[in-house]
C-alpha cells in the first residue's frame, strides 16, 4: 500500500467500526466541556465522568464556580490528580469569562489558550466536540497509533497533529480523532497490546513495530 492508500484503509476501518461516535466526556454546553477536558490531564475519563457531577451540581457556569473558593474546588476534584493546578484554572478561567465574555466561552484557539491551564490540546477538543470547528486533538492514543501505523515520524504531538492534519481531510478530523481514540483504547493500546485483534496495525503497521512486537511474543 502507499500512503494513501493506507490513510483511506484508516478511514474505511474506523467508519466502520464506530458510525457512530461516543463523546468521551460527559458534559451539557461548551463550559462543561472546557471544565472536563481539563481535568482529563493525566486522569482517565471514567474518573472525569465520577467527578464531574459533584462539580457541577455545585456549579456547572462561570458565575457560580468563582463563588466557590480554589481550596473549595480543589477538594472537589482531588481525585483527578493535580488538583492544585487544576483547581487554580478553573477558578481563573472561569473570572476570565466573566470578565472578558460575558460568561461565555470563546470560540477560538486565541481566546481559548489564552485562558489558565488550558493549552492547544484542550482548546482543540472544545473547538471540535463543542463549537464543530475542524481541529485535530492529539492524546497519547493518537499518538501512539499514528507512529504504530508509519503515518508520523514525528517526536512530539505538535508533530503528529500536523502529519494527521496533512493526511486526513479536514472534514473528517473532528469525526476521526474520536474513532481513533476508541480503537487504541479497544484495539492498539499501550500494554497488554493483542496484534491479533489490531487490524489496522496488522495491515498498515512500521515494520519495526510488527517485528518487535513479534519477537517478544516468541521469548
Amino acid at each position: 500500500m502507499n500512503k494513501q492508500e493506507k490513510v483511506q484503509f484508516v478511514i474505511d476501518t474506523l467508519q466502520k467500526l464506530y458510525p457512530e461516535i461516543p463523546i468521551p466526556l460527559d458534559h451539557k454546553d461548551p463550559y462543561t466541556l472546557l471544565i472536563a477536558v481539563l481535568l482529563s490531564a493525566q486522569c482517565t475519563d471514567i474518573r472525569v465522568n465520577a467527578i464531574t457531577p459533584i462539580l457541577f451540581a455545585k456549579a456547572d457556569n462561570p458565575f457560580d464556580m468563582v463563588k466557590l473558593t480554589i481550596e473549595e474546588i480543589k477538594e472537589i476534584i482531588r481525585p483527578c490528580g493535580l488538583s492544585p493546578m487544576k483547581s487554580k484554572g478553573i477558578y481563573g478561567l472561569s473570572k476570565i469569562l466573566i470578565e472578558k465574555y460575558n460568561g461565555e466561552v470563546p470560540q477560538s484557539f486565541a481566546g481559548l489558550e489564552e485562558l489558565p491551564a488550558v493549552g492547544h490540546k484542550t482548546a482543540s477538543v472544545v473547538m471540535s466536540q463543542a463549537f464543530g470547528i475542524p481541529a485535530f486533538p492529539v492524546d497519547t492514543h493518537i499518538h501512539r497509533l499514528l507512529w504504530r501505523w508509519n503515518l508520523t515520524n514525528g517526536k512530539n504531538v505538535q508533530q503528529t497533529e500536523k502529519d494527521a492534519k496533512r493526511l486526513f481531510p479536514i472534514e473528517l478530523w473532528n469525526d476521526l480523532h474520536l474513532q481513533i481514540i476508541w480503537y487504541g483504547r479497544e484495539y492498539s493500546q499501550a500494554r497488554g497490546w493483542d496484534l491479533e485483534k489490531d487490524s489496522i496495525t496488522k495491515t498498515i503497521g512500521r515494520k519495526s513495530v510488527l517485528s518487535e512486537y513479534y519477537r517478544k511474543k516468541k521469548s
